[in-house]
């Protein structure tokens, strides 16, 4: 008997080991957020930086050692399946086994989808499920084995939800798509998942009392970016079988199961603390996105190693990626900007202006055109003297001489607009769907030709002397619809916070100070309580306030004893030389602890960091000498404590040494943040436009007064930068012409040879 117990515990090890490690991509969206972008494709293959989505999410999975992966796909599949079969991870050796499946065309939601898993029998044992937009460095094994060893101890754990850390107004975190998290604070169980829209605003998160009652300790989470990346079991597609109203992962399906007397099952969260994961689920994140991976956040993951689109491209200094292969031609006179991407066989004329953007391949920049923070896809011509901001251009897309294109426009494949064309800001166009219908995928192309018919109805009111005499174009009219569902992300003025360069400005945010009850109905209690744990973010805000309350009631520890906590705490810090690794563990233990915002921490550390720095009367180089030294020793502490947010950490720092004896240090600290990377040029300006930065948010007084000098101070960086980068420039063409004139030296000495020789 104990020779056959042996040889089953042998059995049973072997096939631990082989066991193969299986993902599951849903590759639809089941929105339309991008239409008409998404009109004649999925928007798994839009292009991000150049190279499909699916195939940043292919080798996002690759990272996490995952060995099958199912592409679940209903519309537009045939063209996913030749982009699966065109790509590297069809060839041998490629390590990861890629099967579409093609599900029905009844398949109008995630749990339709996950039902269908089901039904097929895909998986065989744990799996992980991602959508087919998410671009991602983190490696899952850790993960995947935690989630693991937590199913031997409690088989009713049947998910682990991975998220990451992020302030609230942080650019890669979907506004208008969140959520409040209750989890355990020893356990990481998910206790309570609530849904939060930019849009009805949000006042109350309902938590039930039995939540609060149960458990010792809770954290009441709104700092979370959720990755839809999801370690489950087995078991998680039956339970969509048996529970047919299991429409959306986690409105429905995770809300259910945590509210569900019948299930009595157990889901779990995974904070990240170190890598990236997001997912381009709007435009804005699109465009965020775009920033990061530019900006080397995703690395490896980044267009110059381990790049998804096949192509091969040089890093330069700003972040400025030029194709090495089919190179592109650039002339003399172009200035390309920092965080900008140009693909294969571009050609880009005189005095092109390209800041902050991606331009596709073969595509071509008429002379003296300007692009700012916009993404060109491929084959795409641009005319002479035109202006693009902030927009999105579809492939094919022809602009024609002299056309202005507006913040937040999408550019449909295949139209043609000018010359002269005046787009207004977050146009939508597109060409007629008998234009752009190919013949392939009719059974998908329904809902496709239904959006098109339906802007095609509304032209008559349209005024398309905008678009130019040689445009094809209709026009999308921005209306709301008759049956507009508020309890959905999807409402119309939610979805206004979802767009690129909308700041919303008409439209009310959700409040700052949010309640949090503890009942099971509606409640009667009216105790303010900050659910949005980082509200007082001031990344992109108007209506920055630092005097953000935290309350002692309710179990929040009073304002004056935390600052006492973190100052005592960073003081050990300092005094005994901690590494900025256990001093940022001490501050988490404490922010945990005190159950206080985010924002509140990097305030007390920026303040802890600056008031550190020794202030000389000599000034000049001694005093930038001990700016230089006390941040290379301790700046890094900012971005470690958690929710990495650059123009954050530019507007504290402003704000702190405005009331402090230190103003005078603003410009040395932010000189010293940008040498050591924690802030970047980029960051720099977009805190400068903000209204916030000028103090339009205080009251007259010696405050606002040296607000408005630091601000100036931020404008003098600026401009140095400007020349910084002119002078570059200028160098540049001097080395260039100086090569030339040696290469035509050249050419007249062995001229000379030649004649001395023939004589």
């Amino acid at each position: 008997m104990a020779s056959k117990s042996a040889s089953s515990g042998k059995e049973k090890l072997v096939d631990e080991e082989q066991e193969v490690l299986q993902a599951v991509v849903l590759a639809d969206s089941w929105n339309r957020r991008f239409r008409p972008l998404t009109t004649k494709k999925p928007r798994c293959l839009l292009p991000i930086c150049n190279a499909p989505l699916l195939d940043w999410t292919f080798e996002s999975l690759a990272l996490a050692s995952v060995q099958e992966v199912f592409v679940v796909c209903r519309s537009h599949s045939e063209q996913i399946i030749d982009v699966i079969k065109a790509s590297k991870w069809s060839k041998p050796g490629s390590g990861m086994k890629i099967v579409p499946i093609m599900t029905a065309k009844e398949t109008y939601s995630a749990g339709d989808a996950m039902r269908d898993i089901y039904t097929r029998g895909l998986v065989t044992g744990d799996f992980i499920l991602v959508m087919g937009d998410l671009v991602s460095n983190i490696n899952l094994d850790e993960v995947v084995r935690v989630h693991k060893a937590r199913r031997k101890v409690n088989k009713d754990v049947i998910m682990t939800m991975v998220v990451k850390e992020a302030a609230v107004e942080h650019r890669t975190r979907s506004r208008g798509d969140s959520a409040v998290f209750v989890l355990d604070s020893e356990t990481s169980e998910c206790l309570h998942y609530e849904p939060a829209f930019a849009y009805p605003k949000k006042r109350l998160a309902k938590i039930p009392r039995e939540v609060l009652a149960s458990h010792k300790e809770v954290e009441i989470r709104y700092d979370l970016l959720d990755c839809s990346i999801d370690i489950c079991s087995v078991e998680v597609p039956s339970l969509f079988q048996d529970n047919f109203d299991y429409l959306d992962m986690r409105r429905d399906f995770v809300h259910g199961v945590l509210t569900s007397d019948l299930l009595m099952k157990n889901i779990h969260v995974h904070v990240e603390k170190d890598g990236y994961a997001a997912r381009v689920q709007d435009t804005r994140s699109y465009e965020s996105i775009s920033k990061d991976i530019l900006s080397r956040w995703t690395f490896p993951l980044v267009p110059d190693d381990n790049y998804p689109g096949g192509g091969i491209y040089e890093y330069t200094r700003g972040n400025v990626y030029i194709t090495k292969d089919n190179a592109s031609v650039i002339d003399r006179t172009a200035k390309i900007g920092r965080n900008t991407l140009i693909g294969a066989s571009t050609q880009i004329g005189e005095n092109v202006e390209i800041k902050a953007s991606v331009i596709g391949p073969n595509c071509t920049i008429g002379p003296g055109s300007i692009i700012e923070n916009s993404y060109i896809f491929a084959n795409t011509t641009i005319g002479a003297g035109c202006q693009i901001t902030r927009s999105i251009v579809g492939s094919g897309v022809e602009i024609k001489d002299s056309s202005v294109v507006e913040r937040g426009s999408l550019i449909g494949d295949k139209v043609v607009i000018g010359p002269g064309a005046k787009l207004k800001p977050f146009d939508r166009l597109s060409v007629p769907w008998a234009a752009g219908a190919s013949g392939d995928d009719d059974d998908d192309d329904e809902d496709e030709a239904s959006d098109i018919e339906d802007a095609e109805k509304d032209q008559d009111s349209v005024d398309k002397s905008t678009l130019g005499p040689d445009s094809n174009a209709i026009v999308w009219v921005d209306k709301p619809p008759e049956d507009d569902d508020l309890d959905s992300p999807e409402n119309y003025l939610n979805q206004r916070f979802m767009r690129i360069g909308d700041d919303v400005p008409d439209v009310p945010h959700s409040d700052t100070e949010s309640e949090v009850s503890g009942t099971e109905g509606d409640s009667s209690d009216e105790d303010d309580y900050d659910t949005h744990t980082d509200a007082g973010s001031v990344s992109g805000r108007s209506d920055l306030s630092l005097s953000h309350p935290i309350l002692s009631e309710g179990g929040l520890m009073a304002d004056k004893e935390f600052r006492s906590e973190v100052a005592q705490s960073l003081e050990r810090a300092f005094a005994e030389g901690h590494s900025v690794d256990n001093a940022a563990v001490e501050l988490k233990t404490l922010r945990m602890a005190s159950n206080v915002p985010l924002v509140r921490v990097k305030e007390a550390v920026i303040s802890g960091i600056v008031d550190q720095i020794p202030l000389v009367e000599e000034g000049g180089a001694v005093q930038r000498k001990e700016v230089t030294g006390t941040i290379a020793r301790w700046g890094q502490l900012i971005n470690k404590i958690g929710g990495i947010d650059p123009v954050e950490t530019i507007s504290l720092l402003q704000r702190h040494c405005a009331s402090s004896p230190r103003m005078s240090l603003f410009g040395q600290i932010l000189a010293a943040l940008y040498q050591m990377d924690i802030v970047e040029e980029d960051d720099i300006r977009a805190w400068h436009v903000l209204p916030t930065s000028q103090g339009s948010d205080l009251q007259p007084g010696e405050l606002k007064t040296n607000v408005g000098k630091t601000w100036i101070v931020g404008a003098h960086m600026i401009h140095q930068l400007d020349e910084q980068e002119s002078d570059e420039d200028e160098s540049e063409d001097e080395e260039e012409a100086n090569t030339n004139t040696r290469k035509a030296s050249t050419g007249e000495d062995d001229e000379d040879e030649d004649e001395e020789e023939s004589e």
